[in-house]
Order: C-alpha cells, then sequence, then structure tokens
C-alpha cells in the first residue's frame, strides 16, 4: 500500500462549504486506499458509495456492491489499539447471537486491515432497516428491548491482546464531580458577564441545579455502585454509549446495533439513562408512562436488580440536560449568552417543571425487581484469544470462552473506597476534593457580597471580583486549557489534495479558528480581569 497517513481534513473548510457538506467528502488520497484495502478481500466491487465521514477524526463508511451482496467498508477514525477493542467486541457479541453486522475476513482470514495509521473493516450490509419513532411508546419500547439483548450479549467479553481496554464502570463519580465543578462555573461565567442577555436568566436558575447536583451525589454515594462494580468488567459487560435512535435500528427478526467504535465497558443502563433523559427533553415534557414502558422492555430483555434500578433513578434525576446544552458558554461565554443560551434555558425549564413528580412516583417502582446479590463469587471470563499478527497489532479471531471463580475479597481488593478506577493514583481524591473547596469559597464570596452589599466599599467589593476572577481564571487554565492546546497540537496539515475541486488547506483558517477558541476560553476573562482594575484605579 502507498504511504498515506490518514489525518483529520475539517480544515478544508471555506465561507462555501458547509460542515454537512463536508461529511459527505474524503480526500482522493483516503478512497484511493479503501480500494488498496479491498484488495486484501476474496470480493468483486463494482460500485462504492460514500454513506458519511468524520472529518474532524479522520472516519468513514462507505456502502459497497460486491459479488456477494451489498456490504461495508470502513475506516475507524480512533487509534489502532483503541479500534482493536472495538473490533475484538464486534466479533465477540456476533458470536453471542447479537444483531450485530458480521466481520467479513480478509483472504488471510484477518478481521481488519491496517492501513494509513487506522484500522478498517468490512462488514455486512443489514437491509432493510427502519429508525423507529421515538415519541411513539411502541417503537420506543422495541427499541430498549434491542439495546438489553444487546448488553446481554456483551457479558464475558475480554479484549484481544494488544488492544487498549476503553472502561468507564469506575468513573461515574468523577462524571458527576466535574458536572458540580462545570455548574458552578456557568455561575461565575454569568456574573463576569452580566451585560450579556442571558445572565439574569443563568443566575436565577444555576442554584437550584446545583443543589440537584448535590443532593444526588449525595444519594450515588450511598447508594450500591461500589459493590457493583466490584463485580468486574466481564461481569456487566459493555455499554454502547452512543446508543439511539440512528444505531438502533429495526431490521430482520429484531433490532440491530449500529457503530460499535466508541463501546466501553460500564453498568450498561447509562446508555438506557441517556434515551431516557434526552427523550424527555426532545419531549418537553417527562412521560411517566413512556418512561415505565422502555425501562420494563429493557428489563424483559436484560433483567434489573432493585439496586441498578436506583442507580438508574438517581442518574436520571442529576441535571443532565441541563448540563448538557449549557456547558458551550465556557467556551464561547459572550455569543453564547446573547443568541442561544436564553431560548435553551425557557425549555429545560419548561421541561423540568413535572420532572419532580413523575420521579417520586416512579422511585415506588424499585420494590418490582429483586434485590441483587453482590456477595457471592464472581464469574470471571477467561479467554485464550487464537491470535493473528498484522503489522504491529493482533486480533482476537476466535473466543474459547472458559469460565473461572475467584472469591469476592480479590474483587473487592480491586476497587478503592474513592470509586476510581484501580490503576488510577489515589490523589485525584485530593485534587477533586481541593476543586470542590474552592467551587463552594468563590460561591460564598459572590453570595456574600450580593446579600451584604452595603458592608463593602467599592474598592473592596473591586477588589473581591477580581479574586473570583483569578480563580475562575485558574480553573480555566488549569482544566480546559490543556485540553485545548493538546488539541491543537495533535492537528497537523493534510497533505495537498490533488485533482480535485473541494477547497485547498488552508492553514491560516485552522489557526484563526483555534485562536478564537483561545481567546473566548481565557482573554475575554482576563479582560475583564484587566477593566475592573482599570475602573478601580481611575476611581482612586
Amino acid at each position: 500500500m502507498h504511504e498515506y497517513t490518514i489525518e483529520p481534513w475539517d480544515h478544508l473548510v471555506d465561507s462555501a462549504t458547509s460542515e454537512a457538506d463536508l461529511e459527505q467528502y474524503v480526500p482522493p488520497e483516503l478512497e484511493k486506499l479503501a480500494y488498496e484495502v479491498i484488495s486484501n478481500y476474496d470480493m468483486t466491487v463494482s460500485e462504492m458509495t460514500l454513506i458519511t465521514s468524520k472529518p474532524d477524526k479522520g472516519g468513514a463508511i462507505w456502502k459497497i456492491e460486491t459479488n456477494h451482496g451489498p456490504r461495508s467498508i470502513k475506516v475507524l477514525h480512533r487509534q489502532p489499539t483503541r479500534s482493536l477493542f472495538s473490533i475484538g467486541a464486534q466479533a465477540y457479541v456476533v458470536q453471542q447471537g447479537a444483531r450485530v453486522a458480521s466481520l467479513i475476513p480478509t483472504k488471510e482470514n484477518h478481521l481488519y486491515v491496517q492501513a494509513g495509521g487506522k484500522l478498517w473493516i468490512v462488514t455486512d450490509w443489514v437491509t432493510p432497516l427502519e429508525q423507529l419513532m421515538k415519541i411513539d411508546l411502541e417503537g420506543a419500547s422495541a427499541l430498549c428491548y434491542g439495546l438489553g439483548e444487546f448488553h446481554r450479549h456483551t457479558k464475558g467479553y475480554i479484549p484481544p491482546a494488544g488492544s487498549k481496554k476503553s472502561s468507564r464502570l469506575y468513573r461515574w463519580n468523577q462524571y458527576y464531580e466535574k458536572m458540580i465543578q462545570k455548574i458552578g462555573w456557568f455561575r461565575d461565567i454569568a456574573h463576569a458577564y452580566p451585560e450579556t442577555v442571558a445572565s439574569p436568566h443563568l443566575l436565577s436558575v444555576v442554584d437550584k441545579f446545583e443543589q440537584q447536583a448535590f443532593e444526588m451525589y449525595e444519594k450515588f454515594k450511598q447508594s450500591a455502585y461500589r459493590k457493583m462494580i466490584a463485580k468486574g468488567e466481564a461481569h456487566w459487560g459493555l455499554a454502547h454509549q452512543d446508543y439511539g435512535w440512528s444505531n438502533g435500528q429495526q431490521g430482520p427478526g429484531g433490532i440491530w446495533v449500529i457503530d460499535l467504535d466508541g463501546v466501553s465497558y460500564d453498568l450498561p443502563i447509562r446508555d438506557l439513562r441517556k434515551i431516557i433523559t434526552s427523550t424527555m427533553d426532545d419531549m418537553g415534557t417527562w412521560d411517566l408512562e413512556w418512561i415505565r414502558g422502555v425501562i420494563d422492555a429493557y428489563h424483559q430483555a436484560n433483567p434489573i436488580d432493585q439496586e441498578t434500578f436506583e442507580l438508574l433513578w438517581i442518574d436520571m434525576a442529576f441535571p443532565n440536560e441541563f448540563y448538557k446544552h449549557v456547558k458551550e458558554v465556557v467556551f464561547e461565554p459572550v455569543t453564547f449568552m446573547n443568541t442561544e443560551l436564553d431560548a435553551i434555558l425557557d425549555r429545560i425549564t419548561l421541561t423540568e417543571s413535572n420532572k419532580w413528580e413523575v420521579l417520586s412516583e416512579l422511585a415506588k417502582d424499585k420494590e418490582k425487581y429483586p434485590p441483587g446479590d453482590y456477595t457471592e463469587e464472581e464469574v470471571i471470563y477467561d479467554v485464550t484469544p487464537s491470535a493473528v499478527v498484522l503489522g504491529n497489532t493482533e486480533l482476537l479471531v476466535k473466543n474459547n470462552n472458559e469460565f473461572k471463580t475467584s472469591d469476592t475479597s480479590k474483587a473487592q481488593q480491586n476497587v478503592p473506597s474513592t470509586f476510581e478506577e484501580p490503576k488510577e493514583s489515589k490523589s485525584k481524591e485530593s485534587e477533586v476534593k481541593k476543586s470542590l473547596q474552592e467551587r463552594e469559597s468563590l460561591r460564598s464570596r459572590i453570595q456574600r457580597r450580593r446579600t451584604e452589599p452595603s458592608l463593602k466599599s467599592k474598592s473592596s467589593s473591586n477588589k473581591d471580583l477580581l479574586v473570583d476572577l483569578d480563580l475562575l481564571l485558574k480553573s480555566i487554565l488549569e482544566d480546559d486549557l490543556p485540553k485545548l492546546l493538546k488539541k491543537m497540537n495533535e492537528e497537523k496539515p493534510s497533505k495537498a489534495l490533488k485533482n480535485t475541486e473541494r477547497p485547498s488547506s488552508s492553514k491560516l483558517v485552522k489557526i484563526q479558528k483555534s485562536n478564537a477558541e483561545f481567546e473566548s476560553i481565557v482573554a475575554k476573562v482576563q479582560r475583564k480581569k484587566l477593566e475592573y482594575e482599570q475602573k478601580t484605579k481611575e476611581k482612586k
């Protein structure tokens, strides 16, 4: 194969090219490489149609017409070792009977090809497939029954040698702590930009959502989560992480699950929670009958116990949709608060009006489910893969499941008291506590200044606000800025395009975009600080 390294091509944007247009385009070098990959398979391709691409990540999928019928060829955008985890999962669940497209082996009986620094797979093209109606309870129940089937078939998965394991099983607390911290940031940003349209609106609701997050986090810490994750990753299996109305479709025999690129070890009901809360957000109200229907459908396919139901309830009770829709304020505060945020907050507030009434009634359903047993010996699935070597990676071609038992005490030793993944440093706990303490300290200062303005002089008030802005800037520098700089460093200009009418690479456009993000995250807050300093000097 010719030397071509697959890289993102989303920098190929100008005023005449929309994001949607870019998703229907791949560089000609990538298409040429796809044909070279096809040559590794025992098939003749008569037609190849691009279905969609991920220009910001370097992935794409085509439908191909072959002498064996329709198939798909896909370049996985993640690092090869991470993609290997997903490929192994896809091969495993097909063996277990899941409705997932089968991987087509190469002429050498490999389940993938490595080319351009990425892994490629060819699968059957399942037809016909039909998206279900999310508002319709019958369609939603079918979708969630299919999700339960998929989760049941993932239990016992052991990734192939050489792959990079993906696991979120031990990280639920980190997600919640991050949510609490960022909601505090929302308040700080609203105070920093009081002249924006949505600033008063955001300040009027943020306390309520922050309090919800704190209360639910306390409930989470009292839940059976630690006992549940002690069962281990193979016991729980995989969550899809992006399951929904496009990645779960009605097909031959039931629901077919599509796009397993992002599967990860997790408590699988996180997938179910995302479907429920996002659909309630779309519907504009919380529907008790709808929620009960989809949970019951899921339970029929993959039975849940009381502890799992309680954790699902807690996860639903967190202000997930508020957090998801408002977190963009961190990156473009002025533009976002002046254009979109006000309407978003109106919709979220309306949707949430009956949320707690529904959740209170739903909590009574806990008794419908049997108690779980997390005291018996854990069953561990031990797989000895029959692997083949292709390039520098290995792939599990055949799974031979053998079972062995281990006592629960060993499993418990692997679960730290802070809920963290076993291999991670316990220093993370102190960092989180410190961050939350700073968050609470800043919250208290702002609240004190709002409720006791007469006790402070103007100069003192300005001084306090400068301290608050310093803390906000410090938080941004420690969290978001390193991620942005890493992203900027990883972005490299693609090779020049040839024989195409698509726009050429424009490094300047990309630099301008990165500079704009940098400005929104740091410089705008810094500028506010300087403005207050200047005003203070003038008054003196």
